[in-house]
C-alpha cells in the first residue's frame, strides 16, 4: 500500500526558511513523480513544484520561482521541499502526492496523482 507522509511544518516569521519532508513507504520512490501541492485558506489547491522519477524538476507556481526547491534522497526514500524567504502568502497546507506511469514527466493535474499525504501546515507570520 502506497503511504506518503509529510513532517517539517509549523510557524515561521516572514523571510524564514523551512524544508519539508516526504516520506515514502510501501513503495520505492525511485519509479514515482512526486509533486508538492499547497492550499491556502480559501483558495483551491495548486501545483507548487514537482520532480519526476529521472530528476527533472518543474516549478508550477510562479510565486515560489528563486526561493523554493525540490529534491530527492532515493536512500532515504524521502522527497524535500526547501522553502526560503517565506512570505505570509505562503501559509497553506502543504501536499506532497505521487504518481507512477510508464514515461517520466511533471504534472500540475491533481487527477494523474495516485496517492497523497495527510498534509503539513506552514504558517508564515510575525
Amino acid at each position: 500500500q502506497l503511504q506518503l507522509v509529510e513532517s517539517g511544518g509549523g510557524l515561521v516569521q516572514p523571510g524564514g526558511s523551512l524544508r519539508l519532508s516526504c516520506a515514502a513507504s510501501g513503495f520505492t520512490l525511485d519509479y514515482y513523480t512526486i509533486g508538492w501541492f499547497r492550499q491556502a485558506p480559501g483558495k483551491e489547491r495548486e501545483g507548487v513544484l514537482c520532480i519526476d522519477r529521472r530528476g527533472g524538476r518543474t516549478t508550477f507556481a510562479d510565486s515560489v520561482k528563486g526561493r523554493f526547491t525540490i529534491s530527492r534522497d532515493n536512500a532515504e526514500n524521502t522527497v524535500y521541499l526547501q522553502m526560503n524567504s517565506l512570505k505570509p502568502e505562503d501559509t497553506a497546507v502543504y501536499y506532497c502526492a505521487a504518481f507512477a506511469r510508464s514515461y517520466y514527466y511533471c504534472s500540475d493535474y491533481e487527477a494523474e496523482y495516485d496517492s497523497w499525504g495527510q498534509g503539513t501546515q506552514v504558517i508564515v507570520s510575525s
